[in-house]
């Protein structure tokens, strides 16, 4: 990762010179972000703070982690940060180095956002919050209740496993979907789901699928109730080429698929909106998603309030880049 600044020599800290506010991830220059971040910033009255991408490989060893995290933590002016795609190997190779962290971070096992208070490292896991506020706007109140339709998520990362969090604290039964499928290729991630499940509780039965073959991911879409909603939170599309199901599988009648990335090839979403019309599908991208993770986290690390009236602001200026969201029915 690229950091330029002043080296520390004991520890490899760089010592920045304007505030900096980091972007963990994978692809971190080709996202909206390093264009519409500045526009926030100024619309914030903090103009001088600059934004920083830290590139790291999927699933990176835990010394490049801690060295991300170590340069958050010691540097006075390093901000904070925002974590995409490593979220849960940066908790599991840096927990120790967090002075605190939320309640979320703690049950989900992850962290998409560092800040700082007094000197202190924090750690907050802001999906259950982001997913949330997304998925309700997508879905209305009582959806569950007036289509009976189930849930059935690709992936079992942080925002998938979030995402369902957030539907098993709804506390009205018609916003709680009775049936949750969640797929993933490797089993180590459905366990951390399950125990998460275990944990918490609740009335919405949970069912684990071990599987990386889209023939099978089509036959489990094509089983599904009408008005069911599904999920592609696997990262494919984006992070990874493809898609989790094949150009054959169908999505359910007057259901919602719903695509976390906004940038990237997004097969999975150009696939729903083929079958838009006969499917009588409502097809959401990501930039909503985008918009409620990253103001969450800028509120965080720079100790602001995010109400309603600030995130539009936020909104309104981060489509004058020339960024948007497909509306959800569109």
């Amino acid at each position: 990762m690229s950091m330029p600044g002043r080296a520390n020599p004991t520890s490899g800290v760089i010592t920045k010179t304007a505030p900096t506010f980091y972007f963990i991830g994978v692809t971190t220059g080709t996202s909206a972000i390093m264009k519409v971040f500045p526009a926030w910033a100024k619309a914030l009255g903090r103009p001088e703070i600059v934004m920083e991408g830290i590139d790291l490989k999927i699933h990176d060893s835990a010394e490049a982690y801690r060295a991300a995290v170590a340069q958050i933590k010691y540097d006075p002016l390093s901000l904070g940060a925002l974590v995409t795609t490593h979220k849960i190997d940066l908790f599991e190779a840096a927990r120790d180095m967090f002075d605190t962290l939320d309640a979320y971070a703690q049950i989900c096992g992850e962290v998409s956002c560092l800040s700082k208070r007094d000197g202190r490292l924090e750690g907050h896991a802001k999906d259950p919050i982001t997913a949330g506020l997304s998925l309700d706007a997508i879905l209305g109140e009582d959806y569950f209740a007036r289509t009976g339709g189930i849930v059935l998520c690709f992936g079992a990362g942080g925002a998938a496993l979030a995402t369902l969090l957030h539907l098993i604290n709804k506390p009205q039964p018609g916003n709680r979907p009775k049936r949750f499928v969640i797929v993933n290729r490797s089993p180590g991630r459905l366990e951390r789901v399950r125990q998460m499940v275990e944990r918490v509780g609740g009335d919405i039965q949970v069912d684990y699928v071990c599987n990386q073959d889209p023939r099978r991911n089509d036959e489990l879409m094509g089983g599904l109730p009408e008005g069911s909603v599904v999920i592609n939170a696997t990262g494919m599309g984006k992070d990874t080429p493809g898609s989790p199901i094949s150009g054959k599988g169908l999505f359910p009648l007057g259901g919602v698929a719903w695509e976390f990335n906004y940038r990237g090839e997004l097969d999975f979403l150009h696939q729903a909106l083929a079958q838009q019309a006969a499917r009588h599908l409502t097809v959401q991208d990501g930039w909503l998603y985008f918009l409620h993770g990253w103001t969450q986290v800028v509120a965080q690390v720079l100790h602001i309030e995010l109400d309603n009236q600030r995130f539009e602001t936020l909104r309104v200026a981060a489509e004058s880049q020339g960024f948007g969201a497909r509306k959800p029915g569109q």
